[in-house]
């Protein structure tokens, strides 16, 4: 459906068909099985540790205070996030956009969660728990790229942590090469932003874009 025939929220009729309670959920899926209950550990054992070191990408879960959802990605070399010890995790905060979302979401709510990916690998590593941000300087100067220090640093005390299945990854085929997208089969983002935009000129801010991306990635 375009963005022209979406139905206004306002307009959409009551879901006869909506799950609200668990004990309907689980009527539909059952219980889950018992190997998902028992691969759940609390700390960063060998296990975790073995991808952690070996993601160089992270997908960050918050909410705000009153539920506002947020989902941003991180990306650097592999094993950018660092263990500082079985129950710790430190992630840099890399130059972005200035939105803070996610940061702005831990003053309020300190639950987070992580999703790690390691490309070419079916599987991939969720971690639950508490952060807080710092701006400890031996820390962060730690994670220091091209001299560049991060400007704060999230600590995570870890929670949980199990392995998760690859079905997704299967299922999407996100690492077959007949997946990847090519240079053309997708607008630029400058195109993308003139869809929103019709003032833009997409040429403009590609350029913006690149430039940002050659001198600002740290």
């Amino acid at each position: 459906m375009s963005q022209s025939q979406t139905i206004p929220a306002d307009n959409r009729s009551p879901d006869k068909h909506q799950i609200t309670d668990r004990a309907a959920l689980r009527a539909l899926y059952g219980e889950p099985m018992k190997l998902a209950l028992e691969k759940v550990v609390t700390r960063i054992d060998e296990m975790c540790a073995t991808m952690i070191e070996r993601a160089p990408f992270v997908v960050i879960s918050t909410a705000h205070a009153d539920g506002r959802q947020d989902v941003s990605p991180k990306g650097d070399a592999p094993g950018f996030v660092a263990i500082l010890d079985e129950k710790t995790l430190a992630i840099p905060d890399r130059k972005g956009n200035n939105r803070l979302d996610g940061l702005e979401n831990l003053l309020q709510n300190p639950n987070i969660g992580l999703l790690f990916i390691i490309p070419g690998y079916r599987e991939t590593l969720r971690v639950n728990g508490k952060a807080r941000i710092t701006t400890d300087p031996d820390l962060c100067a730690r994670f220091a790229v091209q001299g560049k220090a991060p400007v704060t640093v999230t600590l995570v005390d870890v929670e949980e942590a199990f392995i998760h299945c690859g079905k997704a990854l299967i299922r999407s085929k996100l690492w077959a090469a007949e997946s990847q997208v090519t240079k053309g089969d997708m607008p630029t983002p400058g195109q993308l932003f003139a869809m929103k935009d019709r003032t833009a000129d997409p040429a403009a801010v590609n350029e913006r874009l690149e430039t940002n991306y050659r001198e600002e990635l740290y």
